[in-house]
């Protein structure tokens, strides 16, 4: 009875110091600044893609080449059941993270102890099932509060410290069809905002909200209005059937050009001539037609003003999205006429340029200028092939024309199309040791039928394996320099992958995939370092992070709301593991 009475008394001690530790944390909090989010700790990751380049690289380097193959569990934590597509932040050692459910968290980032939870109150028309499904993909950070987009259409300012309300604004009003299923990030002083949009364009628009008070500042909506610049372009549709969706992944910010770069959708319902009264020529081939879908949009943070803007598909036919990162880099410019098919002719060669790069669901890799928006280089990533959703891009003009042979002309038509969510809300990462962008896709095309009568516009919609592609190599992670454009296959297997890549100063690449394996590889040759077997399907989430002189890397698991894993069912390749939700974090003994 001693024995279990000292024992007892030894875990509580245990429990009140890993308490006293957590308190200790947010009581020091140290409020986070403009300086901060412009040039973070390497300790910290303060937003999505750790910076606002959305590089997502960590100077972290005492996890490296040498020292991974030690890597052991340091803690994990379970979650609730529901939708999980979202990427923790950690300040100071304090992980906050979206749990399922509309839950924000503090948690010790060295143990994952509870420090603190906000549960957002719902209002009773808020369905059950909208709160468990809902998509915040990360949280903002500023001065000492954190932000969440709840999914009732609000922004929601929670103290840092201690998981109390300080402000709340509706975003989204009610009837209008929005969702916030992007994620926040707070750009000189204002918390920045997207959301989807279904069916009305009220609901389409990028926001900007003063960090302290909740106040709006300006909003910009995507689809542009009749009588406004590009308002000609959507062939006479009346303004508020015009939808440019903001669903995916937040935009990137240069502070010294005072510009956002942010992505959107493609227009609803799906086939152009759905939209159209059945008339497929109602706008053009050739960009622009329906701005601003599918486009890059270089925006002024002080007053949501367009400075550019560049559309990657006119009048999108299939639901191509071009919606996720926009990455920023600086790299010398010397495409290679043998990996990229469109280079702009004004190019000097090895001339070093500041650009942003991104790519597309359906497909194609795209360089920029990142002051301009002048058309660099693209190329249709993964591969050439005569299915592609664009037949051309002018290389003087940069402007896109639309691959016509796969375009509707009429109900019950059908298309085989690629490429078909080969690379999703999942972020990239950009290594600045190698100059490259690591990938992970999916080689797969959309088979798709058209059918006016169908809200959506289509009937039959199935995402397969490009034909010809052997099944067990349709998934790939693949290394990309940004100088020539030239593509390396690091990794080819036939499990896909939801997870966020992570590139790292110790010269490794994480990434993990939807068969439950996490993976660190050699950055330079792709050479599989360490894996491990998790409980769940890997989904988003990957980051670094040190504490007390120790690097971390954490990992989720869990239900996406649109995973890909649609081909692995025909080839009987992979049984997708589902419900799963746990944060796993490693470190080196």
């Amino acid at each position: 009875m001693l024995k279990r009475i000292v024992v007892a008394a030894l875990l509580l001690g245990s429990i009140m110091y890993s308490g006293s530790v957590a308190r200790a944390q947010v009581k020091n909090f140290a409020p986070v600044t403009r300086e901060m989010l412009v040039s973070p700790s390497p300790d910290d990751w303060l937003m999505l893609s750790r910076t606002y380049d959305e590089q997502r690289f960590s100077p972290l380097k005492q996890v490296n080449k040498q020292t991974v193959a030690q890597l052991r569990m340091a803690w994990t934590r379970g979650m609730p059941q529901g939708t999980n597509e979202t990427i923790p932040i950690v300040h100071q050692g304090v992980m906050y993270v979206v749990a399922p459910g509309a839950v924000v968290q503090a948690l010790d980032a060295t143990n994952g102890d509870l420090i603190w939870e906000y549960r957002r109150k719902f209002a009773a028309n808020i369905t059950a099932a909208t709160i468990e499904s809902a998509r915040a993909k990360s949280l903002a950070i500023f001065e000492d509060m954190i932000y969440y987009t709840a999914p009732d259409g609000y922004i929601v300012a929670i103290a840092a410290r201690d998981g109390k309300l300080r402000w709340e604004t509706l975003v989204n009003a009610e009837g209008s069809g929005a969702q916030h299923t992007s994620a926040p990030i707070v750009v000189e002083g204002k918390v920045i905002s997207g959301r989807a949009c279904s069916d009305k364009r009220e609901g389409c628009f990028i926001s900007a909200h003063d960090a302290i008070t909740g106040k709006e500042v300006w909003k910009f909506f995507t689809a542009a209005a009749e009588g406004e610049p590009g308002g000609d372009t959507w062939g006479g549709l009346p303004t508020d059937k015009r939808i440019a969706s903001i669903w995916g992944l937040p935009g990137s910010y240069d502070p010294v050009r005072k510009m956002i770069l942010w992505a959107t959708a493609n227009p609803r319902p799906y086939p152009r001539m759905t939209r159209h009264n059945g008339n497929p020529d109602a706008i053009p081939r050739t960009s622009p037609a329906e701005l601003y879908t599918n486009s890059t949009l270089a925006l002024n943070p002080e007053t949501g003003k367009l400075i550019w803007y560049y559309q990657h598909l006119p009048g999108d036919d299939w639901d191509s999205d071009h919606v996720h990162e926009r990455i920023q880099l600086r790299t010398a410019i010397n495409p290679d006429p043998a990996a990229v098919k469109w280079i702009n002719p004004r190019i000097k060669r090895g001339e070093q340029r500041d650009i942003t790069v991104t790519m597309g669901e359906p497909g194609g890799m795209w360089a920029l200028d990142r002051a301009t928006g002048e058309f660099l280089w693209a190329t249709p990533f993964p591969a050439d092939v005569p299915d592609f959703h664009l037949s051309n891009v002018d290389v003087e003009t940069g402007k896109a024309t639309i691959n016509w042979d796969k375009v509707f002309k009429k109900d019950g038509d059908k298309s085989l199309v690629c490429f078909f969510n080969q690379k999703s809300y999942w972020p990239m990462a950009y290594h600045p040791g190698t100059n490259s962008l690591y990938v992970p896709y999916h080689d797969y095309c959309l088979e798709m039928q058209a059918k006016t009568s169908s809200p959506s516009g289509y009937g039959m919609r199935n995402g397969i394996i490009r034909p010809g592609v052997d099944p067990l190599k349709a998934s790939v992670l693949a290394k990309v320099d940004l100088s020539t454009g030239k593509v390396t296959k690091l990794r080819e297997g036939y499990a896909p992958g939801n997870g966020a890549v992570l590139a790292t100063d110790g010269g490794l690449i994480f990434w993990g995939d939807m068969n439950r394996r996490f993976h660190a590889f050699d950055a330079e040759n792709g050479k599989v370092l360490w894996e491990t077997i998790l409980g769940g399907v890997i989904q988003m989430s990957t980051i670094t992070y040190a504490v007390n002189g120790k690097q971390y890397v954490a990992v989720m698991t869990g239900d996406g709301n649109s995973a890909t894993a649609g081909p692995m069912g025909q080839s009987k390749l992979l049984t997708t593991p589902r419900g799963h939700n746990a944060i796993y974090v490693f470190a080196l003994p």
